[in-house]
């Protein structure tokens, strides 16, 4: 069978998986179509929430990032693992316990304002569509792969199975087809990472390989140093980043997890309160799986692709008369690519060859052999978010596993878009309309709204994901910034402080999203041309667009005490509402 042929085969049979969940599963009334009725089990709910969190910038652009930052992609590991352990101790058993459906509606009572909800609502979308434009980049640079088509088909494509089984199940619906899809896309993720891992340095665990030895006995990471180096790239293992910035965005990952709304939502399926930190845990394991194979995924795809564009570069004879790959005997898998626009090859210096290199280097012994090899630039564009779904067919692995990948791939990118449409959906649908707009919506017109919400949202989200600001990574780590600065702080300051009144978090919400949006806006021009270079120079305290939801937190916090300081105290029964949601005992069903 052909590769083509058993990718649909592969592919449809996970679909037909899922959309028969989704109907088994389907949500009947608002609570199961938010929250999946509150009667979900911790073990059950900790792998949904793997598969809602491993999205396609997990699965796909991940290792990408790494295999490309090197080092310096290790701030992504850290940031969101390191955020489940904010979530699990800081927010998801106190949420468990206030029992609403939604996090606005926290805020909304919690800080007793209508106004107060409105402006969580308004971040909840910043940051939702936000985060929806890389998934559904994901989900077009899957399909358009597998399809054989452009990215724009491929979208199209996506978007419809997305509308289909999240508006039709809902929570309900999404928890248990993204259980499947947790078991579709870890052993989709790992089968090539064992197989590659084996083929490099005969060990079985990639974990293990990324730090074992090639077959001449020398280090992995020593052997791909020298070869990245000696084609002008910076080395592998060395840092690409200030201590500053590193710190910055990981704490911008690690508080925008804790402060994610489609993330935190999962926990009020649950029935208990001590299950909302048991999921967390449950989560973190199913989701370390992943994120230990990562770094060695990426790495040994950028050792893999170098290898196959350019040769020489294993014996050190990068410069040798002949050397680079002949373009004309390139192989099937990167035919297939360009027809998708993300490998893009030019032939500058006409010698028919392909020329794979860092053309910006500014060592200067490196550039005179450049230059003495009749080399005229880089020509080789390879998009980063490919790297994974690729890296089994530069290995040339059987085509089964090459399936496999496209369905572990679809499944990651549709299981974390489904679970933020449904985020916006609720958002619109039961905090805006029911809980603003018009109180006396009855159950079946608040279904009906929050379908029809999700529905405006897949054709939003397609359009970004079309013209997104970043690759997927990057673009979902802007999401995490904007709920670092927003959203985090508020929640946690509801949680923790008594004193905290309406307008200091009010003022704190929108001055953290405006200050963290302004400066992602000012350095990567959303919609806009920039204005300025994305340059560390430029940067504020030195600080990437991806890291200053930090800076944005800050502000968001010295604004909301500033303010609170010179309001009206907070009422009094709401601190005894806050001293009530800090004690771990007694919490009923979610309710709205």
């Amino acid at each position: 069978m052909d590769l083509k042929t058993l990718t649909f085969v592969v592919v449809g049979l996970s679909f037909a998986l899922y959309i028969g969940v989704a109907i088994w599963a389907r949500a009947g009334s608002t609570s199961d179509f938010y929250v999946a009725g509150g009667g979900v089990h911790p073990v059950v709910n900790g792998m949904a929430t793997a598969a809602d969190w491993m999205s396609a910038a997990s699965f796909i652009s991940m290792a990408g990032l790494i295999a490309f930052l090197g080092y310096g992609g290790s701030v992504y590991l850290m940031g969101w693992t390191g955020g489940y352990v904010l979530l699990a101790v800081l927010l998801a058993p106190y949420l468990r316990k206030f029992g609403k459906f939604t996090v606005p509606q926290f805020i909304g009572d919690r800080y007793y304002s209508n106004g107060a909800r409105l402006v969580a609502v308004i971040c909840l979308i910043f940051i939702s569509f936000t985060y929806v434009a890389g998934q559904m980049r994901g989900v077009g640079i899957v399909f358009s792969r597998f399809l054989e088509v452009d990215i724009v088909t491929g979208l199209l494509v996506g978007m419809g199975l997305v509308f289909f089984y999240a508006v039709l199940g809902g929570m309900k619906g999404v928890t248990y087809t993204q259980v499947a899809q947790y078991c579709v896309l870890i052993f989709a993720y790992m089968v090539p990472a064992i197989f590659i891992s084996l083929n490099l340095t005969g060990n079985v665990f990639p974990q293990l390989g990324l730090g074992g030895a090639v077959a001449s006995g020398e280090p992995f990471l020593a052997k791909l140093d020298m070869v990245v180096r000696d084609l002008g790239f910076q080395e592998y293992t060395s840092g690409n980043k200030s201590m500053v910035d590193v710190i910055a965005i990981t704490f911008a990952l690690m508080a925008g997890t804790a402060g994610l709304p489609h993330v935190i939502v999962r926990f009020f399926t649950v029935p208990k309160v001590k299950d909302a930190r048991s999921s967390a845990g449950w989560a973190l394991v199913f989701i370390s799986i992943l994120y230990t194979t990562a770094p060695a995924v990426g790495a040994m795809a950028r050792y893999n692709l170098h290898a196959t564009m350019t040769p020489g570069v294993l014996t050190g004879e990068v410069f040798a008369e002949g050397n680079g790959l002949n373009y004309e005997q390139r192989p099937d898998w990167m035919k297939r690519w360009e027809a998708t626009k993300l490998i893009k090859f030019e032939d500058k210096n006409g010698d028919g060859r392909i020329q794979y290199y860092n053309d910006k280097s500014k060592d200067a012994e490196f550039n005179a052999k450049v230059e003495a090899a009749g080399w005229k630039g880089n020509e080789l564009t390879v998009d980063r978010d490919i790297m994974v779904l690729a890296n089994p067919e530069i290995a040339r692995l059987p085509n089964w596993v090459i399936a496999l990948v496209a369905a572990g791939g679809i499944a990651a990118a549709l299981s974390t878009a489904a679970g933020l449409l449904l985020v916006i959906s609720s958002a619109i649908s039961h905090d805006l309309m029911k809980g603003i707009l018009t109180p006396d919506l009855s159950e079946k017109s608040e279904l009906l709204a929050g379908r029809l919400a999700a529905a405006v949202a897949v054709g939003i989200a397609g359009y970004l994901g079309y013209n997104p600001p970043g690759f997927v990574a990057q673009v979902v780590a802007f999401a995490f910034g904007l709920a670092c600065a927003s959203l985090f702080p508020t929640i946690l300051l509801g949680i923790f402080s008594k004193t905290m009144n309406k307008e200091g978090a009010i003022a704190g919400m929108l001055s953290g999203l405006i200050f963290t949006f302004g400066y992602i806006l000012y350095f990567k021009g959303i919609f806009i041309t920039p204005m300025a270079e994305n340059i560390p120079a430029n940067w504020l305290f030195g600080i990437s667009p991806e890291g200053i939801g930090s800076i944005g937190a800050l502000l968001n916090m010295a604004v909301a005490f500033t303010v609170a300081k010179f309001t009206a105290p907070c009422p009094e029964h709401i601190q005894h509402l806050v001293e009530d949601i800090r004690t771990p005992r007694g919490a009923g069903g979610a309710t709205h």
